[in-house]
């Protein structure tokens, strides 16, 4: 990913990150919770990969989105 610079709004300041392979720019202080529930994710049936690393649910809440963050979200579906 290239690298990207974080921007100022009058109100907020935004970070770009990446997700699943897509420029977002989040709030600077947003968790990677708060990301998850702002795309409308289903918290119980995701796995979430940030930069690299897969994360505990238990973590999500403790994680600050910083400047050029990529997350990788994968969601679980049954089928058959």
């Amino acid at each position: 990913m290239n690298k990207l610079n974080n921007y100022k709004d009058n109100e907020y300041e935004y970070y770009p990150i990446c997700i699943n392979g897509q420029i977002f720019n989040c709030f600077s202080s947003m968790s990677l919770k708060d990301l998850l529930l702002y795309l409308n994710f289903n918290l119980s049936l995701v796995i979430v990969e940030y930069n690299k690393q897969i994360i505990d649910k238990e973590d999500w809440s403790n994680i600050c989105l910083n400047i050029n963050d990529s997350v990788e979200v994968i969601t679980i579906t049954g089928g058959g």
